[in-house]
């Protein structure tokens, strides 16, 4: 497996797969090909369908302003469904093309290439695997992962943690209406100051929890800077859980970053042995990871052991299976915002039941993370993020 930093990349929204990853392939073929004059981008699959709601084509014309980009909804044949074709030309004669997959959470892939230059770090290759060898060595997990990546890693998840802060603060303080003509109103904010007279702790912690969720969410819909957690539609879970438990349960920015390195090892497991794209195996892959994610290091913030955080990761993902990529419009809009506040209070309850049940449990982390993959690879491709079904088919103007 590669490095945690591949799970947390700072970007705009508002989609990992269809912004940061066309806008980081951009970067490259227009370094690739300096001497061109000309460059056409053709987009395939789900980049096609929902490419103009998700901003693909300003993400790559930030790069390459003058970049003619084709949509092509037709051909469906492909290796993968975020499948990009770049042409570079010069003097109107082909000087180079390279066909280029975003495989979610802002990675790319070049066909017939090594591409991917975030070098390998960890031989385990599950979750099951990574607890056996912490269990041997009697180490936890957190310092089984800075053993293999570094004092680097604490380093990089600061400027993470920061950009997620950030994030939350500004969306809670904005207000107006999201960009892409379903005119929704942000929410964020009137759900920070807004009280139930009547209103118990519980449901305070679950308002406010929603509120930072709605605020980072609403921040990705308006294309602003977010980080892939795992991914962008999928960006206000985690930053919810960490910064109420920052903000409003006072746990110190040191222990907040160690959470965020026990969740981003869950999410690295699942992008390695399954899927964070919403193209290739519905919200399953994205809200669901990011559930799980964040369910395992609110455990690790609690102090709970190994299998509890292991069981508490895997009832998050459990309860996610089968979940639909189906955006309205094609924008991260409906029902991607309020869908990051619900699986952050969802990861909250998961930690509660692996406190109390993690005796009990049946099923482990990794064989709901092959069944979640499986489940993707089965769903039929309207509900894999093309706006073809579900809710995206029946809002349909």
């Amino acid at each position: 497996m590669k490095s945690i930093k591949s799970v947390y990349k700072i970007g705009n929204g508002p989609s990992s797969s269809h912004t940061v990853g066309p806008y980081n392939a951009a970067r490259i073929m227009s370094g690739r090909y300096k001497e061109a004059d000309r460059f056409e981008v053709t987009l395939y699959g789900s980049l096609a369908f929902t490419g103009e709601g998700h901003g693909t084509a300003k993400a790559i014309r930030n790069v390459i302003p003058d970049c003619n980009v084709l949509f092509n909804k037709e051909e469906s044949d492909l290796p993968h469904p975020n499948t990009m074709l770049f042409k570079a030309y010069k003097n109107n004669e082909l000087i180079g093309e390279n066909r280029i997959f975003s495989i979610g959470g802002g990675s790319i892939v070049i066909e017939g290439e090594n591409s991917d230059d975030e070098k390998e770090v960890y031989q385990e290759k599950n979750l099951t695997e990574i607890i056996e060898t912490c269990k041997k060595n009697n180490k936890t997990l957190i310092d089984f992962i800075y053993e293999r990546e570094g004092n680097e890693l604490k380093e990089y998840l600061k400027d993470i943690w920061k950009a997620m802060r950030d994030t939350v603060e500004r969306g809670l303080s904005a207000e107006g209406v999201l960009p892409g003509g379903l005119n929704i109103s942000r929410k964020a904010k009137i759900l920070s100051e807004s009280r139930c007279y009547n209103e118990s702790s519980s449901m305070t912690m679950n308002r406010k929890i929603a509120s930072y969720a709605y605020a980072v969410s609403e921040e990705n819909a308006c294309e602003n800077i977010v980080v892939t957690a795992p991914t962008c539609g999928a960006a206000g879970v985690i930053p919810s859980i960490m910064y109420y438990m920052h903000v409003d349960k006072g746990f110190p920015d040191e222990e907040i970053i160690d959470a965020l390195a026990v969740a981003g090892i869950i999410g690295n497991v699942i992008r390695t042995n399954a899927s964070i794209s919403g193209a290739e195996c519905g919200c399953q892959a994205e809200i669901g990871s990011a559930c799980s994610m964040a369910a395992g290091g609110m455990a690790h913030l609690y102090g709970l052991s190994l299998d509890e955080i292991e069981y508490a990761a895997e009832i998050a993902m459990e309860h996610n299976l089968g979940l639909t990529c189906d955006p309205v419009k094609g924008l991260v809009q409906i029902p991607c915002i309020e869908r990051n506040a619900v699986a952050a209070m969802r990861a909250i309850s998961s930690v509660t039941l692996s406190r109390l049940l993690y005796k009990t449990r049946k099923i482990s982390f990794d064989e709901v993370i092959a069944t979640m993959y499986q489940t993707g690879k089965d769903m039929s491709e309207k509900y894999r993020e093309t706006s073809h079904g579900g809710l995206a088919q029946i809002y349909k103007e």
